[in-house]
Order: C-alpha cells, then structure tokens, then sequence
C-alpha cells in the first residue's frame, strides 16, 4: 500500500462532510489510539473560511418529505419531545433546535436529510 503525503490526507479531509470526518476520528481512536481532540485540532487550521461563520445556528424543517414517520422519528430523538410535538415540528416545518453550534447542526442535518426530509440552517 502507497503511503500517502500530508497534503493529501489534508486534501482528503477538506472534502469529507462533518459527519465522515467524525466517523474517520472514532475509527483512528479505535485503531490507534488516538485522541479525537488532538485530531480536531487540525480542523480549524484547514478551513480559515469558516472564521466568519456564525458560532450558533438554528436548524428547522423545510420539508418532511415522502417518509415523514422516519423524519418525525428522528426529530424526536433529536428533541426529546413526544410523538405529537415531534409531528407537529415536521408538519408545519418547525425548529427542530435553535442556538446551537455549526458542528451539530450539521450533524443534525446529516441525520434528517438520512431520513428523507429538507432542511434549512440558519
């Protein structure tokens, strides 16, 4: 196997979403030992850009889509809230959370467009 230059394997970051790069840093954890802090860290050095984002966002539904009952499933593992709250949240394209950081919202997002539903962040 080809060892692979830094510059790759930064290459290779900047095109992974947030929720491959997390994936990547349990499965370097498990197999390295590694400590995902310390792997976080490159992160930001890599994407300057994103300075002038927002710190905290609010993720709502823009559209259920067709499997609304999964949708609605993970709004309320997201939320906490019951069955109904969760229904009325997809229904009328509700917040799902709001002030929360970019990171999780993207991994919000991840899990309700899995799920079959629009999503907008804000």
């Amino acid at each position: 196997m080809a060892k692979i230059t830094k510059e790759e394997f930064i290459s290779g970051l900047k095109e992974m979403n947030l929720l491959e790069i997390k994936e990547l840093v349990d499965a370097m954890k498990e197999e390295f030992g590694v400590d995902p802090s310390a792997v976080a860290v490159a992160a930001p050095a890599a994407g300057a850009a994103e300075d002038a984002a927002p710190t905290t966002v609010t993720v709502s539904i823009a559209d259920g889509g067709a499997a609304k009952v999964a949708v609605i499933k993970v709004v309320k593992e997201i939320t906490g809230l019951g069955l109904k709250e969760s229904k009325d949240i997809v229904d009328n394209k509700g917040v799902v959370k709001e002030n929360i950081s970019t990171t999780e919202a993207d991994e919000i997002k991840a899990k309700l467009e899995e799920a079959g539903a629009t999503v907008e962040v804000k």
